[in-house]
């Protein structure tokens, strides 16, 4: 059964014109070969950038951050949902704590009464919880994202330059439905051209595209992914770890040539990193951030995660909203990129500690959504941190437990040698602990499956 907002073409906005201002003749020609793909997916999704030239140009390069700060707070002072805190708000530490269930009741509150719609999309965010969250994103913002991706990369040595003839990035999913589809990648232009469209039917002027991709052979037959994926090849790919991983069977890995591969939205296991780095050859940047906050922060190795120098901030605080101060805490986020949604003293739902390193703030132990502790048959406290540390060690590439309100533990685990980390927890918690082993990160659930869950 295909739901609804799956349909092909069933939502239909825009003209091409408007999706993609300006857009030269062999541009349109090379995204309708993609498109028309033999082997290409079912596209389910027509999206544009939006931007006109200037617009482009404004998005490649990153906003001033010399005292952004002030300004920043300016606006949210005046957003409705301060109305009543007026007077009251000046230092950073004045602002209340704001979770995401406040901005499901009331996305409008923070949206500037001056912001400029014109430049809005609407995305969305299921979150660890499944509750979806609509947002205002700015056009030039998501467009900017590219960029600072492109900068980060640069740093690692990668030398990423437009080429028509493969795709500038491949977004990959792997999940039951999910929206596909192919757009022009604004301003990632390879300069003068490839000399002409040629046999491919390739852009003449050189304008590089990108794709969101369904890896899930129950929407794409495996053979015409690879197919699609040999003729194609993507320089990037990027996707959460469960996507990722699938990038790893072999008659798929054997046609991909990435550049670079970038890992989000779900904690990236030192084990499949380094399963992805052996196999292709390139760096793996980690990039952590939220839908609501944009970006926050990366690492290219499995040490702590380097604070973006982007208009982020990020506090930590203890379950009393408090300054946790060097102890961990749950991460706190001011976040000044997305004009349409200025967020102050955002709760992230994630946990970890703040640290230095190399003279930047950096976040360690990061642990995704709610702090959950497990507890020994003596009654003990035990960190998942410990926990994680057991499965890292064994290899694992995924994993989701559960605690039972026995104490009893399910481990549901992903690669690697599963019956050593439950040993170890076993011993660890001293509580019967149920092992389920799966061949694949996927094989968890698909979405945002919790790693660790304690039930009462």
């Amino acid at each position: 059964m295909l739901l609804p907002h799956y349909v092909p073409g069933s939502t239909v906005a825009l003209s091409d014109d408007e999706r993609w201002p300006a857009l030269p003749a062999a541009a349109r020609a090379h995204l309708d070969s993609v498109l028309a793909h033999p082997a290409a997916p079912v596209w389910r999704h027509r999206v544009g950038h939006r931007l006109d030239p200037a617009a482009v140009e404004r998005a490649r390069t990153e906003l001033p951050t010399d005292d952004w700060l002030p300004a920043h707070l300016d606006a949210v002072r005046e957003l409705p949902a301060y109305r009543g805190l007026r007077g009251r708000l000046h230092a950073l530490d004045d602002f209340p704590l704001v979770s995401r269930a406040e901005l499901a009741a009331d996305i409008g509150g923070f949206v500037p009464r001056d912001a400029d719609l014109s430049r809005l999309v609407q995305g969305s965010s299921s979150g660890s919880t499944g509750a979806a969250l609509r947002l205002p994103d700015d056009i030039e913002d998501v467009a900017r994202t590219f960029w600072l991706v492109h900068r980060l990369l640069a740093g690692l040595g990668v030398d990423w330059r437009p080429d028509p003839r493969r795709l500038a990035l491949a977004l990959v999913v792997h999940q039951r439905q999910a929206f596909t589809y192919v757009s022009p990648v604004p301003g990632f232009i390879a300069e003068g051209g490839d000399g002409g469209a040629g046999a491919t039917g390739r852009s003449a002027d050189g304008q590089t595209l990108m794709a969101r991709l369904n890896l899930d052979p129950r929407d794409w037959p495996t053979t015409d992914r690879i197919a699609f994926l040999r003729d194609q090849d993507p320089q990037l790919i990027s996707g959460n770890p469960s996507s990722l991983a699938t990038l790893l069977e072999p008659a798929t890995a054997a046609v991909l040539n990435p550049l670079a591969i970038v890992s989000g939205a779900l904690h990236l296991t030192p084990a499949l990193r380094a399963a992805l780095e052996t196999r292709f050859g390139v760096p793996v940047l980690d990039l952590y951030g939220l839908h609501e906050t944009r970006p926050i922060a990366w690492r290219a190795d499995d040490g702590p995660f380097r604070v973006l120098d982007t208009r982020v901030l990020v506090e930590t605080v203890d379950a009393a909203g408090r300054p946790a101060g060097a102890a961990r805490g749950e991460l706190v986020v001011t976040a000044g990129s997305n004009p349409l949604l200025p967020l102050a003293r955002y709760r992230t739902g994630d946990h970890g500690r703040l640290v230095e390193r190399d003279g930047r703030p950096a976040i360690a132990d990061l642990e995704g959504r709610e702090h959950v502790e497990f507890v020994t048959a003596g009654g003990r406290a035990i960190n998942t941190v410990d926990l994680t540390q057991y499965l890292q060690d064994a290899g694992a590439l995924a994993w989701s437990l559960v605690q039972r309100a026995d104490g009893s533990v399910t481990a549901r685990v992903a690669g690697g040698d599963p019956e050593r980390a439950a040993r170890s927890i076993r011993a660890l918690l001293a509580q019967p602990v149920e092992l389920d082993r799966v061949a694949r990160p996927i094989d968890l659930g698909e979405g945002k499956p919790r790693r660790f869950l304690r039930e009462s």
